[in-house]
């Protein structure tokens, strides 16, 4: 009865996101994915991952201009290891044509509105419940746990989008620049050498992404001010050579929570991009990455599997089983 409740309002929530809904043409077992003829593929959908006589929920939110591909690897372990696994597709990704959505005035209350939208339908599951996330899906998920701390047993942050380079941070404290963003951005092309992703980040879309960071910020000063107590686990797996999400984002936040936390933190000599982290090798290849549109020379510019990614899952799964246990 709860599976049913939460499958009816899954389908509910992306029919009204996406306008219509239509069957998918491949699912694996315990599966449901929502597919939609403005999904550039069916790789872009939403999904659940159902597991036999499961310890726990997982609610997961993917990054900035990709999709939930990225974290297919992630729930699909997973639902091996007996948790149900949860991936959204946040509003203005995946589609064919995303310029109206990327551009939206609106598009950080959708943002925050759909992350808590999907984590209130997962508690209909009656279990333990886990939130988070690839990069800015990591920022979506922390947002919504400091602001619901007794909602959550834990935190899951891949490459968390909590920090941001020197020049991003400084950029989106100038006045009017989101205006003059949507000027630079123009059409928002939706199509590129990868069919899960998009193939830039629009400069208007990180700036609203740099806004949820700076309500993180202000709500950790909020916490800190009130001596409220927040007490919550949390696991990230971070690249410390990543240049576009800087792990001293994720550390601050490790310090300023109390909990059970643990870093997985991929050392420089390993030179992991910040894309790569959850991407496993068979997912590289059910990719299909189109080398021949990019320049191979640029660092980062062609998608690598994470070569820690089978101890980063190790690692995930010692902290979900110790505060599910």
């Amino acid at each position: 009865m709860q599976r049913a409740v939460f499958n009816d309002g899954f389908k509910a929530l992306y029919k009204t996101e996406l306008g219509s809904i239509q069957a998918c043409t491949k699912q694996i077992s315990g599966e449901l994915k929502v597919c939609s003829k403005v999904l550039k593929n069916e790789g872009n959908a939403p999904y659940v991952l159902y597991a036999d006589n499961s310890k726990a929920t997982v609610v997961l939110f993917h990054g900035l201009s990709d999709s939930p591909f990225f974290l297919r690897s992630i729930a699909e372990h997973l639902q091996r290891q007996g948790f149900t696994s949860i991936v959204g597709l946040t509003p203005g990704h995946g589609k064919f044509d995303a310029d109206a959505d990327m551009e939206d005035p609106h598009l950080k209350q959708r943002w925050l509105t759909h992350s808590q939208t999907l984590i209130n339908l997962a508690k209909q599951l009656g279990e333990p419940l886990f939130i988070g996330g690839f990069s800015t899906g990591g920022a979506f998920a922390t947002h919504y746990m400091l602001n619901n701390p007794d909602d959550v047993a834990g935190l899951l942050l891949f490459s968390g989008a909590l920090q941001l380079a020197d020049n991003a941070e400084s950029m989106s404290k100038v006045w009017g620049i989101k205006w003059v963003a949507k000027w630079f951005d123009g059409e928002y092309q939706s199509q590129g050498p990868n069919p899960y992703k998009y193939p830039g980040v629009g400069l208007y879309s990180a700036l609203v992404l740099m806004d949820v960071i700076n309500d993180i910020r202000d709500l950790i000063d909020l916490k800190n001010q009130d001596n409220s107590a927040l007490n919550v686990p949390i696991y990230a797996a971070h690249s410390a050579s990543d240049k576009t999400t800087l792990i001293e984002g994720v550390e601050y936040l490790m310090e300023n929570v109390s909990g059970e936390h643990s870093l997985f933190k991929v050392d420089e000599s390993y030179e992991l991009c910040h894309a790569d982290l959850p991407i496993s090798s068979i997912q590289i290849v059910a990719m299909k990455f189109n080398k021949s549109m990019v320049k191979e020379y640029e660092k980062c510019a062609i998608p690598e599997a994470n070569p820690l990614h089978r101890n980063m899952l190790n690692m995930m799964m010692y902290f979900l089983n110790r505060h599910t246990s």
